[in-house]
């Protein structure tokens, strides 16, 4: 068999159902970019031609994927942050002109430089541990211009860094302050003019929506959906993170790709997202900065066999996490997910909550060799430590990256 590399020397946690997919005495061997095998050595076939690189028995995971962040964003949210330590409550932050819309006016002076610069620290984080593709929502332009300055930025990362970048409009994130008020109107706008422009420049592989009591209703969320699916769009849902407004339900009829954060959803939109095979997002980092009490419903989730993804919500506001490794380990604490499905949160099931689990998110044949070599004895340890990066090697579709 051709090949221009093998891992021998390994373990492996190829993530492959059920559970972790290990193979004690494992090789990998790639091509064009490619896994070409990846199983126990004693199965490997003859290859011809590559670089042997020896793994001195370390274990190898699918390069992790961090399936939803906000990381194009300017300036920072420290003050309110601080404020609220102080005990200032939302409006009174709102007032002193914090908020969302404080990273909206930001993000807007901004030039795509300025945006590429400022988040290349924050994806160079991920980067650092294993991450190899990532996905980067729009959200704080609320207007045709700043949106696509956004995902033009979120883009260009990719050109920069090795690493895969997945692109979703979140133009339905907020009330931008010139829209006075008329949310039907602004929602008008996206379907008329945004998102038909994303769509067109191919600046967006999905659209999501913030559907909220504080942000935008579930009818007008289905507005956005049929305009983004008329374009060939995929959709994504911030659902049911403050209250349930049927979000999940919503998600499952337009066949989303993913339904995130899910604290106050009940068990007939977790039905919902099992039939539409839409994936569960959760997102621990939101939930333990704003300290929340009500966690989503693993056992609902576990119940009706609804794919379970975690990630960071990278954000300046309620999120401010640039470690997958962390969300990891809230997830096993703070949600009590086991330590398989932390590890398959962030391979097989966050590929799947970006429709490409085709392409990443486990060891095999015929998909991208993204892969992560660690320096642990057990794969328990990557979600068990805190503060604790133990990567020893990144590879991006074949290479060290």
């Amino acid at each position: 068999m051709r090949c221009d590399r093998v891992w021998h020397n390994a373990r492996l946690a190829a993530l492959t159902p059920p559970g972790l997919g290990i193979v004690e005495r494992g090789t990998i061997a790639a091509a064009d970019g490619r896994i070409v095998f990846a199983g126990a050595a004693a199965d490997a076939p003859s290859f011809d031609g590559g670089e042997r690189i020896d793994c001195g028995g370390r274990w190898i995971t699918p390069g992790l994927i961090d399936c939803h962040t906000h990381l194009v964003y300017a300036g920072d949210r420290a003050r309110e942050f601080e404020m609220r330590l102080n005990g200032a409550t939302y409006e009174e932050i709102a007032r002193a002109g914090g908020g969302i819309l404080s990273t909206v006016k930001a993000t807007r002076a901004a030039s795509e430089a300025d945006l590429i610069a400022a988040a290349l620290p924050r994806l160079d984080a991920l980067i650092a541990e294993g991450v190899t593709t990532v996905e980067i929502k729009s959200g704080y332009g609320l207007s045709l211009e700043h949106e696509m300055k956004q995902l033009r930025a979120a883009r260009a990362l990719a050109s920069l860094r090795k690493i895969a970048v997945s692109t979703t409009c979140l133009a339905a994130h907020a009330l931008p302050p010139e829209a006075g008020g008329d949310k039907d109107a602004y929602i008008d706008l996206v379907c008329r003019e945004v998102i038909p422009a994303i769509a067109r420049d191919s600046l967006a592989d999905a659209v999501d929506a913030f559907c909220e009591t504080i942000a935008f209703s579930s009818e007008q969320t289905a507005l956005v959906f049929a305009a983004a699916t008329a374009h060939g769009l995929k959709v994504k849902l911030h659902a049911d993170q403050l209250s349930d407004g049927h979000g999940a339900a919503l998600a499952a009829r337009f066949a989303a790709l993913s339904a995130d954060h899910l604290e106050h959803s009940e068990e007939a939109g977790i039905a919902a997202l099992a039939k539409a095979k839409t994936v569960a997002v959760l997102l621990p980092g939101a939930f333990y900065f704003l300290r929340e009490t009500r966690q989503p419903p693993v056992d609902l989730l576990r119940k009706h066999r609804v794919p379970i993804a975690l990630a960071t919500d990278s954000n300046p506001g309620t999120s401010p996490l640039t470690s997958i490794l962390l969300a990891m380990n809230m997830g096993a604490t703070c949600f009590r997910l086991t330590i398989d499905e932390c590890l398959a949160a962030v391979t097989r099931e966050a590929a799947r909550a970006l429709g490409l689990h085709k392409e990443t998110g486990t060891l095999e044949a015929g998909k991208r060799c993204d892969l992560a070599i660690w320096n642990i004895e057990q794969p328990a340890e990557l979600v068990y430590r805190i503060g604790f990066n133990p990567l020893h090697q990144r590879v991006w579709s074949g290479a060290d990256a």
